[in-house]
């Protein structure tokens, strides 16, 4: 006989089972994502914690019963995996914020030593603002420009993902891929 759920799982909205069920059957989701996915399906569908946790191709019950807990508060975030361990992170989204504005601005030839940016030369201007970061790394503006969206070119310039400056008869012309967004996703 199983003990009684101390946190049950709410109703799921037609949204929210459609999501989890699209999670499940898709071939390029993380599998940890899909592993919560089908844990929170199982419980939905009235399988105990063990239960869905052997359904879900895990072992331990009290994982789904705090997952459970998760999903009650935070509804589809839960399905996402936080912070795993090393250091806490340093740099929340304000901070992000202000490296990409910094990113951003145009740099001056005379202040900042060159006319575009490079990780080295961004990071040298984001160390002597005043209102700066003084130990950011290169590793985290390069992977906050990632997850803005920016790469890396060929020509040594950063561009937005899914934008192009093609050459047009009346001067460059910026064109944007209307399916960028669906690609990354």
């Amino acid at each position: 006989m199983t003990r009684r759920q101390k946190a049950p799982l709410r109703l799921l909205t037609s949204q929210e089972r459609a999501s989890l069920h699209h999670i499940t059957r898709s071939g390029s989701e993380r599998a940890d994502r899909v592993a919560r996915a089908k844990a929170l399906l199982a419980v939905a569908d009235g399988a105990s914690f063990s239960e869905a946790a052997g359904a879900a191709g895990r072992k331990s019950g009290d994982a789904v019963a705090h997952l459970v807990a998760r999903f009650n508060q935070e509804s589809l975030a839960a399905v996402d995996p936080r912070h795993g361990g090393g250091p806490p992170l340093k740099y929340d989204t304000q901070i992000r914020e202000h490296l990409l504005r910094e990113f951003h601005r145009t740099p001056d030839r005379e202040q900042d030593g060159t006319a575009t940016w490079s990780l080295t030369t961004l990071q040298r201007a984001l160390r002597r603002a005043p209102d700066g970061l003084p130990e950011v790394s290169t590793w985290t503006i390069l992977h906050t420009l990632w997850e803005a969206g920016y790469t890396w070119q060929q020509n040594r310039t950063w561009c937005q993902t899914g934008t192009v400056t093609r050459k047009g008869k009346g001067g460059p012309v910026q064109v944007t891929d209307p399916n960028t967004t669906p690609k990354k996703s």
